[in-house]
């Protein structure tokens, strides 16, 4: 009995320590997978790490690279834009020039159209200046008040620039003088006006209205012929001289 008691207990030691030895096996079995598990997945971390890495470093590249392109291409759309505006702004310079010429010219034609109207009333205050001829006082009153309003007129025109034109004596020119009549004349070459017919003026410079002009054709043909018998005279020798020679 005593035998059988021992063995029994014998046998449940020996159960216990087995069962404590498989317990102790399955504990290091499962540190040492634990252990290959972290490893493992510290490897797999490291692995994506490195794939992160890399996918950051080729991001980063492309960015780089996608910006250089982008400032080239910035650089250019600059450049363009750039000589659009050069060439809009010469553009507007241009156009403002014109404008303010065009301006310039319209406000001359306007005031070369008002004042040419108003110079054949100076025409006639001439005229009737050269005819007046006051006798009595009533006469000479009036006339000095004639003056005066014609004086106030000729201020007129001066102060808008206006002058008159001096042409007698000068050399015939199309683009100041109108021709109205030629005729000889001994006393002024060919081409020279001789007689103002009618006053030209000028507006700053420039013709107003053209000077009406008589202009000298030159001597005359009664210069000429008083000229003529001097070399009939001369004929007349030659003549005689090559007579007598051939009588000879």
């Amino acid at each position: 009995m005593k035998k059988m008691v021992e063995k029994e207990s014998e046998s449940t030691a020996n159960s216990k320590e087995s069962n404590l030895d498989n317990k102790d096996k399955s504990s290091k079995v499962s540190k040492d997978d634990l252990v290959n598990d972290e490893e493992s997945s510290n490897l797999n971390i490291n692995s994506d790490f490195a794939n992160e890495d890399k996918n950051v470093a080729n991001d980063l590249d492309n960015k780089a690279s996608n910006t250089d392109a982008r400032l080239e291409q910035l650089e250019k759309e600059h450049e363009t834009l750039k000589s659009q505006y050069v060439r809009i702004a010469a553009d507007f310079d241009n156009f403002r020039k014109r404008q303010s010429r065009d301006n310039d010219d319209l406000k001359v034609q306007l005031i070369s159209k008002a004042l040419s109207s108003i110079l054949p009333i100076v025409d006639n205050f001439e005229r009737a200046r050269q005819q007046l001829k006051p006798e009595n006082e009533e006469a000479q009153t009036l006339h000095r008040s004639y003056q005066g309003l014609y004086k106030q007129l000729v201020d007129v025109l001066k102060q808008q620039g206006v002058a008159p034109m001096r042409v007698v004596g000068q050399t015939f020119d199309p683009n100041l003088h109108e021709a109205v009549l030629k005729e000889p004349n001994n006393e002024y070459k060919e081409d020279i006006v001789i007689e103002e017919l009618q006053r030209g003026y000028n507006l700053e410079g420039k013709v107003l209205r053209h000077a009406l002009v008589k202009v000298s054709m030159g001597p005359g043909p009664d210069l000429v012929s008083q000229d003529a018998p001097e070399t009939d005279k001369v004929d007349e020798e030659l003549n005689s001289d090559e007579n007598s020679s051939e009588d000879k």
